[in-house]
């Protein structure tokens, strides 16, 4: 067993040394190389039993164990005594205030919060909510999921804590902007509100049905946290931040009595005396960190001079309530003056009487009078009620028989002792009497420390009175002005004030948060009538004086030249006493009675111990003691505080904030008084918050640029003497630390450039990039005046750029699987087909042209300045997708067309671009497509031109209807002749003037086919939008060539066939025009049509007038061939009319055969029906003519060659007619000719009436002068044989039969 006092000795060594361990030096070193603990008395015990044991790693386990054990006994020490500091600089701040300005933060995102909003949008695109949208809100919608939502690096966003929910609904508003303004104009519905529309669906599938009603309640609870905190709050923040339990709070709230605004004014003062002493012992044994200049020592012990007299001009600048504003005055200026260095008094301003004056508020109520026989029940009584000195108030009136009242008057003295005087009266019934008869009074004499309560008081009386035992019961209420700290009655005796000892009614008066003044005063007096200046006494309790007689308690007030001892009556009103005057004097030293010295330390020696009448617990006291009584000044803050900063930050990041590493209002508040208050130097303070910033930032936390510009600025304007805070000095360690600092923000600035795509994704946070750069440009700057050149600037950030590039397109390459990590995957790789691998680089480069459009969309607005490099990075992203779309490209077998829609798509996107237009990679990507496309152009040119010549030579004629809905996607044809594979051209849409023949007949398969074909040629090249203006008109202008001679023999080669096919057909009435003559007919309109289209270039390019007259030849060919080919068609139709007219030349008059036939027919009537053969012969024809040109008009698309066809046919047969007649000038027709003859005029006049001729062509001189012949053959036949015609006349009449 050991001995119980042993036991103590050891328990106070340990406090004593766990008590040295927080005490840093001045110029120690940092918390986090704490001092090694104290040895634990238990332990060689323990270690006894350790070394017993047989292993060695049990034994270092164990050391290890207690090792940490001490190590976070000592920190958790260290937050309890940062956190007393921390609560001091809270419950009375005269430094700081709480910011009103600083940026509102937004509730930042989790994982499970996106993964929950996930999951409604896609409950939204499934259909799966109530929400009504249209199909471009969907799109949106969509857009913004796929590419937004789902991305990996959003995700990051979010697991580094720098994302809100409104960094989601802006990204939403900017993609949605973009595809409003691109949407047409609807009538009566603007765009804006098209776009609230949109947002507020947005947010009703943001928040989800669950969360609508508990979405405001958050949200406004967030934004109360968020600015303006209390006391009782910020207590709370701090103790989750230093890991401070609630009842050692209230341990230290009670035993440093936080809510005791004297007790922490007074705390203050001792604080800011202990540092003017520090600095006049360091002034004197120049004691000083190491600067960059010598001069600076002298700078630095002025600054430390200003910093306290400014500390003391806050403090008292503090309201004081009443009491000689000129004193303040005159005291901020002493001690603005006044160096901390200066030993002596002789600056002293001394206090006058009138800087002392008190103002008191005195409440009177009167409550009732007892004991009143003198007066009948009826009488009348009223009292009054005066503060001497004063103004005089009275009462109601009452009954003698119940003489209550219960009124209040209010009066206001100077006088800390004044006489209050309350008279009852009653009224004076007498004609004669002036005034109201008295009937009693009470004197009182009342203090700020009398009982508020209502209490009887016995009356005097006048003489002969029968009230003997009159009382009244009142209550009088003297308030205590702020500035009066306690006032009571002592025995004094001094040296130079109050040299007789005797008792006297003392008030201690605050006037202001330095100056205090113990004042003895008398009656009815205002002024005091001695006083003692407080500044530089020392009060204590002290041993009873034996001498001096009253009073039982003593202590007393010494300074230099002077003593004053004072006695109470009682140990309470000592206690009292003491406390008041140590907080007035401002004292180092804490006293103690002698009782409760020796109950703590019963073996004496200088203890500091509370005095609180609170705190009585032994245990409670001693465990908190030692961080509440411990001198401030004495530790090293500049460690304290980092430490400090470094878990606040800690715990602003883990918040529910996107906080970007700014802390909140309360936060810096709490910062900002403690730097103010214990010294802490502005240039360490944010050196400490850089580098705790940059680690976080390391470390994959976002911060913002705009706070590192901030603290860098700030840094950087001190160490090079631009004095941001005034202090013109610059340590050693300041300006090491700053290079360092310096070295490692220019790597991360360069890193996170480097990464601006996973840094800043989707351009979040908004315009951190653009702060980042500047940010940049401020790091590279020698000094704080001589700016960088920008060419410095711009060739860091072209560094950057570069790395960029690699890490985009690495990171993408990983992202597309295109790239192996391991051998086996790159065996695989070099396995792929050709298609496999076509496809997975076509893959990646829609990813490229994805991340190429997001730079620009997101992040080109940060790169503003340097336009220029933003394109330099994409050609390096670029050209690092060349070597894997080389290495496919080689990859295809010869003349295969599937990459042309490669090129097609980066073409696309690059042409549009104005840097990357016509740039390195682009022109690189002509250079491999050139070869291609013009081997290609020769390929379909030998194609087309085979098919041609094979399909003419086995073409049918025969119109086809159908090809015109499968020709996008009908192959080219195979030409066995050539030894390759043909170009097959990949499907496109469909010609626009395919749309005109879907419902008609075309021309043959063959020209059908050779149409489409150069038609698609021609749109395939066109979609290339070749960039190089030279090579894309020599394309086109190959192809309008090609166009025009494939034309053309086509034109030729069915001129060919249209006559040898007519040839073959017959001449007589039995004649039917083929289709394959309509379709030849077809071909010729076709390729007139197509000839608009495929063989013209624009008027403004080369070489046009040459090339019109070139295409002019084939629009001449086509119509001359036209022309051959209707004059064909007439003459082959004329000559059926040729062979009926000379089946009427057997007729004519004198023949032998026109004889016989008149005979036979005049015999044979008289027996039968004889058939009339002109007749037959006329209907013959006239069928012929209408079946043929029905069959022209139904089979021929083009109206126009109709006409021109039936025109000619018309008028070459009424010139056969008119020929025919001519040629019987002499002879009169028979009368089966002039029937024929009539029926046919008038049936063929009638029919081309009918199909469109002109009545100009109708009506021609040919035709009437056959109309003439018929009809004067007409006439004389009437004469000679009436009834012969048969009804046939040329009058015009419709009676006839069709």
């Amino acid at each position: 067993m050991l001995d119980p006092s042993s036991s103590e000795e050891e328990s106070d060594e340990l406090l004593e040394e766990e008590r040295r361990d927080l005490l840093v030096a001045a110029g120690g070193g940092s918390p986090r190389s704490l001092p090694p603990p104290p040895r634990d008395p238990r332990g060689r015990e323990a270690g006894a039993a350790r070394a017993a044991s047989p292993s060695p790693s049990v034994l270092s386990e164990g050391r290890e164990e207690q090792e940490r054990l001490q190590r976070e006994e000592r920190e958790k020490r260290l937050r309890l005594q940062l956190y007393v500091f921390i609560a001091r600089c809270i419950a009375h701040p005269f430094n700081a205030k709480q910011p009103t300005d600083m940026a509102r933060r937004q509730q930042k995102l989790n994982k499970q919060q996106l993964q929950i909003l996930k999951e409604r949008f896609q409950a939204f695109l499934n259909g799966e909510t109530q929400i009504v949208a249209d199909e471009a809100f969907c799109n949106a919608v969509r857009s913004y999921y796929e590419v937004f939502l789902k991305s990996d690096r959003v995700a990051r966003m979010v697991h580094s804590g720098g994302c809100s929910a409104n960094d989601f609904r802006d990204v939403f508003k900017k993609n949605i902007e973009k595809r409003v303004r691109s949407l047409p104009e609807i009538d009566g519905l603007s765009k804006e509100t098209v776009l609230s529309s949109w947002l507020a669906k947005y947010d009703a599938i943001y928040r989800g049905e669950e969360d609508f009603c508990k979405q405001p309640n958050r949200m406004a609870l967030s934004a109360v946290s968020e600015l303006i905190l209390s006391k009782e709050q910020l207590y709370e923040m701090f103790q989750q931040i230093l890991g401070i339990k609630k009842l050692e709070h209230q341990l230290i709230y009670n035993a440093c009595q936080l809510d005791n605004g004297d007790e922490q004014a007074a705390q203050i003062r001792r604080e800011l005396d202990g540092t003017t002493t520090i600095g006049r012992t360091n002034g004197k044994e120049r004691k000083f960190p190491k600067f960059v200049t010598r001069e600076m020592e002298n700078m630095y012990i002025e600054s430390w001079r200003s910093s306290v007299n400014l500390l003391m001009a806050n403090l008292e600048s503090l309201p004081v309530s009443k009491g000689g504003p000129e004193f303040k005055l005159q005291k901020l200026k002493r001690s603005q003056n006044s160096a901390f260095l200066d030993i002596g008094d002789e600056n002293e301003v001394q206090l006058s009487k009138s800087d002392v004056v008190l103002s008191f508020t005195i409440e009177i109520v009167i409550m009732e009078v007892q004991g009143l026989k003198s007066v009948a029940p009826n009488r009348i009584v009223y009292c009054t009620m005066e503060v001497e000195g004063g103004e005089k108030l009275q009462t109601d009136q009452a009954e003698a028989s119940r003489p209550q009242w219960g009124t209040q008057g209010d009066f206001t003295t100077t006088h800390p002792r004044p006489i209050v005087k309350v008279k009852l009266f009653t009224e004076s019934t007498g004609v004669l009497a002036l005034e109201d008869k008295e009937l009693g009074r009470v004197v009182l004499y009342p203090t700020s420390n009398s009982p508020k309560s209502p209490d009887l008081h016995k009356m005097i009386v006048p003489k002969n009175s029968q009230d003997s035992d009159l009382k009244i019961k009142l209550a009088v209420r003297m308030d205590k002005p702020p500035h009066m700290k306690h006032c009571g009655y002592l025995y004094a005796l001094g040296q130079k004030v109050w040299k007789r000892w005797k008792k006297r009614y003392f008030v201690l008066v605050q006037v202001s948060q330095y100056t205090f003044a113990m004042c003895s005063y008398r009656e009815k007096k205002s002024e005091p009538q001695e006083l003692m200046q407080l500044e530089g006494y020392t009060v204590d309790y002290t041993a009873p004086h034996t001498g001096l007689q009253g009073g039982r308690m003593f202590f007393n007030a010494v300074k230099e030249g002077d003593t004053v001892i004072f006695a109470s009556d009682d140990e309470q009103d000592r206690i009292l006493w003491v406390q008041a005057m140590y907080r007035a004097t401002g004292q180092s030293y804490k006293p103690i009675p002698a009782s409760q010295a020796q109950k703590i330390n019963p073996k004496g020696g200088n203890v500091n111990a509370d005095t609180t009448p609170l705190y009585t617990d032994r245990g409670q006291k001693h465990g908190m003691d030692e961080f509440i009584s411990a001198n401030p000044c004495k530790f090293d803050h500049a460690s304290l505080f980092r430490l400090l900063q470094r878990q606040t930050l800690d715990h602003r990041l883990n918040d529910s904030y996107s906080c970007l590493g700014w802390f909140s209002p309360g936060q810096v508040f709490v910062l900002d008084e403690y730097c103010a208050r214990y010294g802490v130097r502005g240039c360490h303070r944010h050196l400490c918050y850089l580098n705790e910033l940059i680690e976080h930032s390391e470390n994959g936390s976002v911060i913002d640029p705009t706070l590192l510009h901030y603290s860098f600025a700030f840094c950087a304007s001190h160490v090079h003497g631009n004095r941001p805070d005034g202090i013109g000095t610059v340590s050693v360690e300041e300006k090491e630390r700053f290079e360092e600092i310096k070295d490692r923000l220019s790597s991360l600035l360069e890193n996170q450039i480097s990464h601006f795509r996973y840094c800043f994704p989707f351009g979040r946070p908004e315009g951190a990039l653009k702060a980042t750069l500047s940010l940049l440009e401020r790091v590279l700057m020698k000094d704080i005046a001589t700016p960088i050149p920008a060419e410095e600037v711009k060739k860091v950030v072209r560094k950057c750029l570069e790395k960029a590039a690699l890490v985009n397109y690495t990171r993408l390459t990983e992202y597309a699987k295109i790239e192996a990590t391991a051998e086996k995957d790159s065996e695989t790789m070099n396995q792929a087909t050709p298609a496999k691998k076509l496809e997975e680089v076509l893959h990646l480069a829609e990813l490229c042209i994805e991340v190429l459009q997001q730079n620009e969309e997101h992040h080109s607005e940060a790169f503003a300045w340097w336009p220029e490099l933003l394109a330099e990075h994409a050609e390096k992203f670029l050209s690092l997708y060349s070597v894997d779309m080389d290495s496919a490209l080689e990859a295809q077998p010869q003349d295969s067309w599937d990459s042309f829609p490669l090129f097609q798509l980066l073409n696309n996107a690059l042409r549009n671009d104005t840097f990357l237009c016509n740039g390195k990679f682009h022109k690189h990507l002509q250079e491999i497509f050139v070869p291609m496309v013009v081997r290609y152009i020769d390929l379909m040119e030998s194609s087309i031109a085979q098919s041609i010549h094979r399909g003419l030579e086995q073409e049918s004629w025969q119109p086809v209807k159908s090809i015109t809905n499968s020709l996008p996607n009908v192959a080219l044809p195979k030409v066995p002749s050539l030894p390759l594979n043909l170009p097959q051209i990949p499907s496109f849409t469909t010609p626009t003037w395919m749309t005109s023949l879907y419902d008609s007949t075309n021309g043959s398969a063959t020209s059908e086919d050779l149409f489409w074909k150069l038609d698609a040629l021609q749109m395939f090249v066109f979609d290339l939008h070749w960039p190089e203006p030279e090579f894309a008109h020599h394309l086109e202008q190959r192809l309008k060539l090609m166009a025009t001679d494939m034309i053309e023999a086509c034109v030729k080669r069915t001129r060919i066939a249209f006559e040898i096919k007519l040839q073959k057909t017959n001449k007589s009435t039995d004649l039917r025009i083929p289709s394959s003559l309509c379709t030849m007919f077809n071909v010729l309109v076709d390729a007139k049509k197509q000839t608009a289209k495929l063989c013209i270039l624009d008027a403004g390019q080369e070489f046009a007038s040459q090339w019109q007259q070139y295409h002019s030849k084939i629009d001449d060919l086509i119509e001359e061939t036209v022309k051959e080919i209707i004059s064909l068609l007439v003459s082959k139709v004329v000559s059926v009319l040729e062979g009926v007219l000379s089946k009427l030349s057997r007729y004519d008059e004198g023949t032998f055969f026109s004889s016989l036939v008149s005979f036979t027919v005049k015999a044979a009537a008289k027996y039968v029906d004889v058939p009339k053969p002109g007749m037959d012969l006329a209907d013959t024809y006239i069928m012929f003519v209408r079946q043929n040109q029905d069959i022209l008009r139904e089979k021929v698309n083009e109206e126009m060659y109709i006409e021109k066809l039936f025109d000619q046919w018309y008028s070459s047969s009424m010139k056969v007619i008119c020929m025919w007649l001519a040629d019987r000038l002499d002879l009169q027709l028979h009368i089966y000719q002039l029937k024929t003859l009539i029926k046919i005029v008038k049936k063929t006049y009638r029919d081309f009436r009918l199909q469109g001729v002109l009545e100009g062509t109708l009506n021609s001189k040919t035709y009437d002068t056959v109309h003439s012949r018929l009809t004067v053959e007409e006439a004389t036949v009437s004469v000679t044989d009436a009834g012969g015609l048969q009804g046939i006349t040329m009058k015009d009449s419709d009676e006839e039969e069709g």
